[in-house]
């Protein structure tokens, strides 16, 4: 056993303050660059400087690597630097404007930057102006004597025409006088209109007389009616062009000066141009201020309001993309990257039981704000919020952006649809998740490939050399000048470090997720306040890691309060036949631990082979099922090379209520298997971990510290005895991290670690009896394991096959039945 024994030297590695060349953090300066990240740097500098189509960047990594200030960082470096080779990079901005042949359709015109709201502006002025200057001038006495002239001629006209027919009835002997039903020919008698009984009284050809001459009068009236009509027609129409006349100078006049600023942009041009049109035909809204100021220039007549429509709305600018105060190309991070925050809303108001809406209420989304720059997104948000996704994928590949109603996404009917012309988009859109979702992406979406040609991939771990461990020592110096908290010295470094170690369990790394490490940081800072101490030194660190670990491991604690109180069965002393403890991992998401399960095999006669009990119950995972499979392989090659198996074994986590995964258990199943066939006891203070091949190579597994700890927890309430301790692979020694009370009680020899490379070294270690090698005669050596198991598997495939003869004798014996 003392072969395979490990010292206590390389349980853990420990961090030699004397290696930093300085007495206190404050001597350094903050990190800043990112460490150990090359990879992905130059996955991100790649992306990001590679200006064709879908050069889109996936940056995948665990959380806490610095993945998004890695990102932000270098386009930060990367503007800088455009900017110094191009004084001349601009933006555009961004207006909707009022589309005069569709309201419903809002037209997009871009102006250069900063031109957006100086342009909404000049329209208010423009506005202002038209209704002070147009107002002054229908108020004048020259217009209204025009419009009066006008007006009186019609009126003039018009009683001329109503003149002639009452002549011409009064000819036919009638009177023409208005009546509650309208005008009306009154039959005259003597000059006097007759009564109806008087004209009831006239003979009846004279009665059909007078109602012909009436209709032909009612003819005649009909047509002046018409005439008359007509007439206030054409007066209205010259009242119009007196109007439009009158104004056309006045708006010419000031249309021109913006026309001419802005001719260069045929959308702008287009749309003054459509705007003066619109002010010529509507001068109706001009002609009268209202009795108060309006509270601003794009107020307009209280009438129009009532149904709805602001009829300043025309002349109103909707800047809905302002770079104005942008520096250069925008960075934008969207947090919450729902429907309408990605790719903009249509907002309404709510007026006399409708909703209404209009090119003033459209909003923009994060794709809008981007444009020309970066837009960084959480994958999983983008993938978890509906019609994000293929939405976005629509929007790079076509390199527009839709305001789209969500409610239309979802196939649901939307009030009063706007369709707003689309924007064009240059965007660079920057993925950020985890390694699982691009590979899931990759292969189930067959338009990520085409959008998302770069992969910036960032390392969880790096590797622990001088250099990054004096990175680490400046990071810690940056965390503690950002937060304005107290320095460490060398000896806190030195902690923190071998801490990162421990977080990816091995000794020649250091883990890279540097949001955990700077949670230490803060906390080993706060213990120290309290402690009254200067500076963060490695007591402060140490008590902040144990702090935490308490303030975590209630279901640690209540598992072994369990084994304890004897509730969970776990023998840490004696030896039994058959029986071993193994080791697994328990990961709650905050904390994780390891626990010993108590393994068990019974062998038997019979050729059912191995029967795991876990399967047959349906509580194991594919992964632990090959691992017993491979049970099989391993005693086939071994012992069955000139006789065949005749076994039937069954293995069983005891007390397991639950479902067992991965193949970690494997060695310990195949160990309590040979101990039962060779009915040989194993040492049940020795815990084991450890897959096994077939071949009976012991395989690396994971949670190593975690498991050695358990066990090591579970046997300190019941008294070491110098004869515990945990068998593991040896090929993970480099991953041991182990608190420092496990390797002070190693070191005192009250506890030990033990690593093997074969089952035989492991079987060794468990019953204290050699494996022993076959020899030249291909015979183990008696007494050993590998005699024992292989004799008894001998004797049980020698019984089988006795017992099959006779069964065959039995039935060759048996007469059959007489035929009739």
């Amino acid at each position: 056993m003392k072969d395979y024994e490990v010292s206590a030297g390389k349980l853990r590695w420990r961090c030699d303050p004397n290696i930093f060349d300085f007495e206190c953090t404050d001597e350094l300066t903050p990190l800043g660059e990112f460490i150990g990240q090359e990879r992905a740097i130059r996955g991100i500098e790649f992306g990001l400087s590679m200006e064709l189509d879908g050069y889109n960047i996936y940056v995948a990594g665990l959380t806490g690597t610095g993945k998004t200030s890695a990102v932000k960082s270098y386009i930060k470096k990367l503007v800088s630097e455009k900017q110094k080779k191009a004084n001349d990079y601009h933006l555009d901005d961004w207006c909707y404007l009022h589309n005069f042949a569709d309201a419903d359709r809002p037209q997009l015109a871009n102006l250069p930057q900063g031109k957006g709201k100086a342009f909404r502006d000049q329209m208010s002025r423009l506005l202002q102006m038209l209704q002070e200057e147009l107002a002054k001038t229908f108020a004048s006495e020259e217009y209204k004597t025009q419009q009066k002239k006008l007006i009186e001629e019609n009126q003039e006209k018009q009683q001329k025409l109503f003149e002639e027919i009452r002549e011409e009835a009064k000819k036919q002997g009638f009177l023409l006088q208005m009546t509650a039903s309208g005008l009306a020919f009154i039959p005259l008698a003597n000059g006097k209109p007759m009564t109806q009984d008087e004209f009831m009284a006239l003979e009846e050809s004279i009665q059909k007389q007078l109602e012909a001459r009436r209709n032909e009068l009612v003819k005649k009236l009909q047509a002046t009616f018409e005439t008359a009509h007509e007439m206030e027609r054409k007066t209205g129409e010259k009242v119009r062009n007196v109007d439009k006349t009158t104004a056309d100078a006045i708006v010419s006049r000031l249309f021109a000066s913006l026309l001419d600023e802005y001719r260069e942009s045929e959308k702008i041009v287009k749309y003054l141009t459509d705007l003066k049109t619109f002010t010529l035909d509507n001068l109706d809204s001009f002609k009268e201020k209202a009795a108060e100021q309006p509270q601003s220039p794009l107020e307009m007549l209280p009438s129009f309001m009532s149904r709805g429509r602001d009829p300043s709305l025309p002349f109103q600018v909707n800047v809905f993309v302002d770079n104005s105060a942008a520096a250069g190309p925008p960075v934008i991070t969207e947090a919450n990257p729902n429907y309408t925050n990605l790719f903009g809303k249509i907002e309404r108001r709510f007026v006399f039981g409708a909703y209404l809406s209009d090119h003033t209420m459209l909003k923009p989304g994060a794709i809008h704000l981007a444009n020309g720059g970066f837009l960084l997104l959480s994958a999983m948000d983008v993938l978890t919020n509906p019609a994000v996704w293929p939405t976005l994928k629509r929007v790079i590949k076509t390199k527009e952006a839709r305001i789209e109603d969500p409610f239309e996404q979802l196939g649901l009917m939307a009030p009063q649809g706007l369709k707003p012309q689309p924007m064009p988009v240059n965007v660079k859109v920057v993925l950020i998740g985890d390694p699982n979702l691009y590979r899931l992406l990759a292969e189930y979406d067959e338009d990520f490939w085409e959008i998302f040609k770069v992969k910036a991939d960032f390392d969880y771990e790096v590797a622990r050399n001088k250099e990054n461990m004096m990175a680490f020592a400046a990071f810690i110096a940056g965390c503690c000048e950002d937060c304005k908290k107290r320095h460490f010295d060398r000896t806190g470094v030195a902690r923190v470090v071998e801490y990162a170690s421990r977080m990816v369990a091995d000794q020649e790394k250091l883990s890279s997720r540097f949001a955990q490490i700077k949670q230490l940081v803060e906390e080993a800072e706060f213990w120290a306040n309290k402690d009254e101490a200067k500076l963060v030194s490695a007591k402060h660190v140490e008590q902040a890691v144990e702090e935490r670990r308490f303030r975590h491991n209630l279901p640690d604690e209540r598992i072994k309060e369990m084994i304890n109180r004897g509730t969970i069965m776990i023998d840490v002393e004696g030896a039994v036949v058959g029986q071993v403890n193994g080791l697994s991992v328990y990961s709650l998401g905050d904390v994780t631990f390891g626990k010993p399960s108590r393994i068990t095999c019974k062998t038997f006669l019979g050729r059912s082979g191995i029967i795991n009990i876990e399967r047959e119950s349906q509580l194991s995972g594919r992964i632990h099922d090959k691992g017993v499979m491979i049970l099989s392989g391993y005693l086939g090659s071994k012992y069955a090379q000139e006789n065949p198996l005749a076994l039937s074994a069954s293995l069983c986590f005891e007390q397991s209520y639950e479902g067992v995964e991965g193949d970690s258990a494997s060695s310990t199943e195949l160990y309590s298997l040979l101990s039962s066939l060779s009915d040989v006891p194993l040492q049940q203070g020795i815990a084991v971990t450890g897959s096994v091949n077939q071949k009976g190579d012991i395989q690396p597994i994971g949670g190593v510290n975690q498991k050695i700890e358990g066990f090591f927890q579970t046997c300190l309430p019941k008294g070491l005895n110098g004869k515990q301790g945990v068998m593991i692979p040896r090929t993970n020694l480099i991953n041991l991290m182990l608190r420092q009370e496990v390797v002070d009680a190693v070191k005192e020899g009250k506890f030990h670690i033990y690593a093997v490379d074969t089952i035989d070294e492991g079987i060794e270690v468990l019953t204290g009896v050699p494996a022993g090698k076959k020899g030249k005669s291909g015979k183990y050596p008696a007494g050993s394991i590998n005699y024992l198991v292989d004799k008894r598997l001998r004797e049980m495939a020698l019984k089988l096959k006795e017992f099959a003869h006779s069964d065959d004798g039995e039935k060759k014996g048996k007469k059959k039945p007489a035929e009739v």
